[in-house]
């Protein structure tokens, strides 16, 4: 009978997917069943009579007597590895986790105790990278939020939301994910909620705003989906914080606008450039060509008046031709005084002088080039007026000043010169009753090369009154004026007593 019995009984622990180790009263092992030697890499001859301890990693061996004294003495069934982490201890010296339970029973007056053993490795991984995923979400920056799908009050919350949000996590569950977006009420979060019923949608992702506990607002990028907590819907929220992005693409279209604003200018300033080198060529093949043609025709009428009482005619062709080339001379000069202004190589000559001599020798030549009925107001009292500056400067800028005011103005007009003098300064004024400049144009009158619109028919290069300023200004002196259309202009010149360079 006992031997019948015995066969039963291993037939029953071979079927058992467990491992079941059977120990005696000594910790002896007196039975195992095919799971338990698989588990442990031994065969049956190997673990028969062997103390359980060569299943039992070193380190656990002190203890582990005195709590099988205890269970064989409580008589108790138990479970072990709930709780507490236990191992066990492979033929190869390999330790892995286990769970057990105890069962004591007695046989023909024998107390025994059968362990039925469970390999948890696999258990005990997945424990651990569910539990790292866990710890990943809670302590993510990114805010993670879980609420009921029902009722969309919140469920939990992760460290980042609560950090970014605000509000801690026993004021978060009582509150939904519509106290947080100022620009949703509930039905039109609700809405956006409804498009994950739809067939094939998993995830909706959107943009909106969360508002803190604090009152203040930042931009977030809001991913929902679905998912179940137990026998529970809810809805799983990851927000990112999208303020550093915003920031970063307002800054870049700004950028951009920048830059296409300053692309636009330079495209604009090129058009004019060309346009005013085009103008520039006109102008000068125009204001060569003039004089040019009258000193070709003055020479070709002077070799027709060979009689001596033709004399008159051919002074006056004469005449006409050193007007012409005085001209042209002019308008080099202008050239010239343009490049070296430009290179900065134009070096000042400075000297004491009385203003009287300097305005002497500039009506003096402007007296040569009066319209009919013109007339030129010398100014009063500056006998004992001088300055200590570049002489020749001061008369080109007041040459330049009524030679415009003699060529823009009609016959029969006065044309007033003021100057007056401080400690520091001299004023000198040029009034004229020309034609004035069109308000218009009086912003690019000091432009080179520019004709205002109602002397682009007179001759002129459009280059005085800018070499005239861009002197004065080296000088740490100005130019300015006051002009309107048909009723003429005054120009002032301010410049310091003594130079300053």
């Amino acid at each position: 009978m006992f031997k019948q019995d015995k066969e039963i009984f291993n037939i029953l622990l071979g079927s058992i997917s467990e491992g079941v180790i059977v120990v005696d009263e000594l910790q002896n092992i007196v039975e195992t069943n095919k799971s338990a030697e698989l588990m442990f890499g031994y065969n049956s001859k190997e673990l028969l009579n062997q103390p359980l301890n060569i299943l039992i990693p070193q380190n656990y061996h002190a203890k582990h007597g005195d709590h099988f004294k205890g269970f064989v003495k409580d008589h108790k069934q138990r479970r072990m590895g709930h709780g507490r982490d236990i191992f066990g201890a492979k033929k190869d010296g390999s330790i892995f986790p286990l769970e057990a339970s105890l069962n004591p029973f007695s046989v023909y007056g024998k107390n025994f105790v059968m362990a039925l053993i469970v390999d948890i490795t696999e258990r005990k991984k997945l424990e651990q990278e569910k539990n790292h995923l866990t710890k990943i979400i809670l302590e993510s920056l990114n805010e993670v939020y879980v609420f009921d799908a029902k009722t969309l009050q919140f469920i939990n919350a992760n460290f980042g939301a609560q950090k970014n949000i605000g509000y801690n996590l026993e004021e978060i569950i009582t509150m939904t994910p519509v106290d947080i977006k100022p620009n949703y009420t509930e039905s039109q979060f609700r809405k956006e909620l409804e498009k994950l019923n739809q067939k094939n949608i998993e995830k909706i992702e959107f943009e909106t705003v969360h508002q803190r506990k604090s009152g203040s607002t930042y931009p977030v990028n809001v991913h929902l989906q679905r998912s179940k907590l137990g026998d529970r819907d809810v809805y799983v929220a990851i927000i990112l914080d999208i303020t550093e992005q915003k920031n970063y693409t307002e800054k870049l279209e700004k950028t951009v606008d920048i830059r296409t604003k300053e692309l636009k200018t330079a495209l604009t300033a090129e058009k004019d450039l060309n346009d005013l080198k085009t103008k520039f060529l006109s102008m000068v093949s125009h204001e060569f060509k003039t004089p040019l043609s009258g000193i070709l025709t003055s020479t070709i009428l002077l070799n027709k008046y060979k009689l001596t009482e033709q004399q008159d005619k051919r002074e006056k062709h004469i005449r006409t031709i050193n007007d012409k080339v005085q001209y042209l001379n002019t308008i080099l000069n202008d050239f010239l005084s343009v490049e070296k202004l430009e290179k900065g190589k134009f070096n000042y000559k400075f000297t004491n002088f009385k203003l009287s001599k300097v305005l002497n020798e500039v009506i003096y030549n402007a007296n040569m080039i009066l319209k009919d009925g013109q007339q030129i107001n010398y100014p009063e009292n500056i006998d004992d007026l001088s300055m200590y500056q570049d002489e020749k400067i001061l008369e080109l800028a007041i040459s330049n000043l009524i030679y415009n005011a003699i060529k823009y103005s009609s016959e029969n007009t006065v044309i007033d010169i003021t100057i007056s003098q401080n400690e520091s300064h001299t004023t000198f004024k040029i009034k004229d009753n020309g034609i004035g400049i069109p308000k218009k144009d009086q912003k690019n009158i000091f432009n080179r090369y520019f004709r205002a619109e109602n002397a682009l028919l007179m001759q002129g290069t459009g280059i005085g009154l800018n070499i005239a300023k861009d002197h004065l200004e080296n000088l740490n002196g100005t130019l300015t004026f006051e002009s309107e259309e048909h009723k003429g202009s005054t120009f002032t010149i301010e410049l310091p007593n003594k130079a300053q360079l």
